[in-house]
């Protein structure tokens, strides 16, 4: 029975959750009409509230009375359910102020998804909403339910069903046409959502409010997050870090993550980056259950729902089938999971049940010979198996076990399932039709059943932890870097990349700009050996594109070399030619890129390090982090590089000065902080790691600003 609504005005965001009465401004009499379904909806889950149906066209609809004006209304009303046309929307919500009701869901479209005209008008509601103090869900939305109190108050077909909302799961999405599939996929799997919210244009509330109020209902243990777009990143960390907080689930489906709508860069590693980095970043930071489609937000957050998510990546595979576990291991090595063997006292405990033809050690295939020892010799084995220390999740792959063999098994994983200090994966690698009782067993119980053996290696992929790196070694503590110093630099235009360097920190050759051939063979004649030469213009960010660049230079070359790439850049058209810098030539040593981006929509600002030179977006070795870095921080993204062990020593080389490359890491992440809105881009590429003890030197770097030329000095 849903819950009866509360005898005092309830307050804030419970208005929309736990109202004493709900008025439906303009509700449709004709049954075929979308906006006729509210009404009938909150009859037949058995909303306990007032139910004011507002229509003067009518006497009554769905058995309520219906009144002619909001203001006819008698009994206390805390929601509105406006139904009427966009341009009599912003009366709507004044007419729902002086009735003392404060929220509102404005279903209408029209609005700022139209155009100019929209955009307009949707201004105008976000004005009067906080003029009036109303909340307004919307518009262009689906609504929203709240099962534990019948607040049904959709029109999306997906609500025509009953509705359970036993789970401890809820949704929140921008759009209505995913959330309503959303509902109906998850009614379907037997995953009853306590609540279900659509946001539309959110003119007011957004889902990172609504998501903060549902985190704080009991009823509530796992929030489904379906986001387009983000521009609040300080209350999506929020959001997140509120979760963990009260140890709940976040699960996030994020759409608009491709490079199509990427602003224009002229990094190396502004160009791989996606525009969702610091969004990912963010989630991984606060623990944020990221997906990839619908299925996987739906199957991943029943699992959670179940009370267990693995603390590792170590996975251990229960079968019927040798093959499905051989499939198993390809995927989960793929996915960066572990299958470690089981302990040799586990394989004793199993020994009894599984025929010596079976496999213990993991994956642990059973063989059909296990359904004669009983009918609970399955879910035995799975007992057995998760106890092991080594286990951080089972999956159990069943293949054509079907019919009443194959009811019996489900009702015993279900059983085991309830049981186990681990999470418990099923993939059902059979017919529908051969297995519908043991599929409604797994139903019933809010459990997910898998169709492939990929489905669940990506689910367990996306629940356990990031993988562990190792312990760091002692670093030095962060350097302080003169922020006041940064500004300045950045306030000026073209930013002077090299002084830049040098405030922060970061070691560098000596360069020179020169402007004739005689300048060029004066500068290199002054050098302890050949040098480097490379075009120097404000708006070319990668010279090696055009020929701008000639390394070993020598005394006797240098003039010819400076009328070589003078050349190039005006063969190439190249603008503002500055001249030619001659620089110090450096030492071979490992080569990384490190970059770093400014912060947008509210997140932080992100840095980048990878393996770097002109190859850098070829191989896209890289990893990102959030702003400003920690040495250990630094430590662990370098550790996690494909190209780690050219810096740890690869085949008995000589390793790299790793600490020496923490702390240009270290120093630029602080710096693009302290460079605030101006700075948009700040790239070293290459950053030369010497040997041990011999440091790491920045060969060239490159400045954006968010105003005014760019600025690259070197490559």
């Amino acid at each position: 029975m849903p819950e009866q609504p509360p005898a005092a005005h309830p307050r804030g965001l419970q208005a929309l959750l736990r109202p004493r009465g709900i008025a439906l401004l303009g509700i449709s009499g004709r049954s075929e009409n979308l906006m006729s379904r509210p009404l009938r909806y909150l009859v037949d889950h058995g909303y306990a509230g007032g139910i004011y149906p507002v229509n003067p066209n009518y006497d009554e609809l769905v058995g309520q009375r219906c009144y002619p004006t909001l203001a006819d209304v008698p009994g206390p009303v805390d929601l509105v359910l406006v139904l009427v046309a966009a341009e009599r929307v912003e009366d709507a919500i004044r007419q729902t102020a002086a009735i003392g009701a404060s929220t509102a869901v404005v279903y209408a479209s029209g609005f700022a998804e139209v155009g100019a005209e929209g955009v307009a008008l949707q201004q105008r509601l976000a004005a009067v909403a906080e003029e009036t103090g109303v909340r307004v869900l919307g518009p262009n939305c689906q609504g929203f339910l709240y099962a534990p109190t019948g607040v049904v108050a959709t029109f999306t077909a997906a609500a025509d069903r009953p509705l359970a909302h036993d789970s401890g799961v809820a949704y929140v999405g921008q759009s209505g046409a995913v959330g309503g599939s959303v509902l109906d996929l998850a009614t379907d799997m037997g995953l009853g959502l306590a609540a279900w919210a659509s946001t539309g244009n959110q003119a007011d509330l957004d889902l990172v409010e609504v998501g903060r109020e549902l985190l704080e209902d009991p009823a509530v243990r796992v929030l489904m997050l379906y986001v387009e777009a983000t521009g609040d990143g300080a209350g999506y960390a929020a959001l997140a870090r509120q979760a963990r907080a009260v140890g709940k689930h976040l699960v996030v489906l994020r759409s608009g993550r491709s490079s199509a709508g990427r602003r224009a860069v002229a990094s190396h590693t502004g160009s791989m980056l996606g525009d969702d980095v610091a969004f990912v970043l963010t989630s991984q930071e606060h623990g944020v259950v990221l997906v990839d489609d619908i299925d996987e937000l739906l199957s991943v957050a029943a699992v959670l729902a179940q009370g267990r998510r693995p603390e590792g990546r170590r996975i251990a595979v229960v079968t019927t089938s040798g093959g499905a576990g051989s499939l198993a291991a390809d995927l989960t090595e793929e996915l960066g999971l572990e299958m470690p063997e089981l302990s040799a006292a586990t394989q004793d405990r199993l020994r009894p049940l599984i025929p010596p033809f079976g496999a213990l050690a993991n994956p642990v295939d059973v063989t059909a010979q296990l359904f004669n020892r009983g009918a609970h010799a399955f879910g035995d084995v799975c007992r057995i198996v998760a106890d092991d220390p080594s286990v951080d999740a089972v999956a159990v792959f069943v293949t054509m076990v079907v019919g009443e063999a194959g009811a019996r098994l489900a009702e015993d994983l279900v059983t085991t399932a309830r049981s186990l200090p681990v999470p418990l994966l099923v993939g059902w690698i059979a017919g529908q039709e051969l297995t519908v009782e043991g599929r409604a067993a797994f139903k019933e119980a809010g459990i997910p059943v898998f169709g492939s053996v990929g489905d669940i290696a990506r689910c367990a992929a996306r629940m356990a932890p990031p993988p562990h790196r190792g312990t760091p070694p002692v670093l030095p503590a962060a350097p302080d870097v003169p922020a006041d110093e940064v500004r300045r630099l950045v306030a000026t235009s073209p930013v002077d990349g090299p002084a830049l360097l040098r405030a922060i920190g970061i070691a560098q050759p000596s360069s020179t700009l020169v402007t004739t051939a005689e300048e060029a063979e004066k500068a290199v004649a002054s050098l302890d050996g050949p040098g480097v030469l490379k075009l120097e213009a404000g708006d070319l960010a990668h010279k090696s594109d055009v020929g701008g660049v000639r390394v070993g230079v020598r005394t006797e070359e240098a003039a010819q070399v400076f009328a070589e790439l003078t050349a190039a850049a005006r063969r190439h058209r190249v603008p503002d030619v500055a001249g030619v810098l001659v620089q110090e030539l450096i030492p071979p040593g490992t080569e990384l890129i490190l970059g770093a981006t400014a912060g947008r929509d509210g997140f932080p600002p992100v840095i980048t390090v990878g393996l770097g030179g002109v190859t850098t977006e070829l191989y896209r070795d890289i990893a990102s982090a959030l702003a400003p870095v920690p040495p250990e921080k630094a430590w662990e993204m370098l550790r996690g590089l494909k190209a780690w062990p050219l810096l740890a020593g690869f085949r008995g080389a000589e390793p790299a000065d790793v600490p020496a490359a923490v702390d240009a890491v270290v120093r630029l992440s602080r710096a693009v902080v302290a460079g605030g809105d101006r700075l948009a881009e700040l790239e070293v590429n290459p950053l030369i790691v010497a040997g041990r003890g011999r440091g790491a030197a920045a060969v060239d770097v490159l400045v954006r600003t968010t105003t005014g030329p760019k600025a690259p000095l070197g490559e």
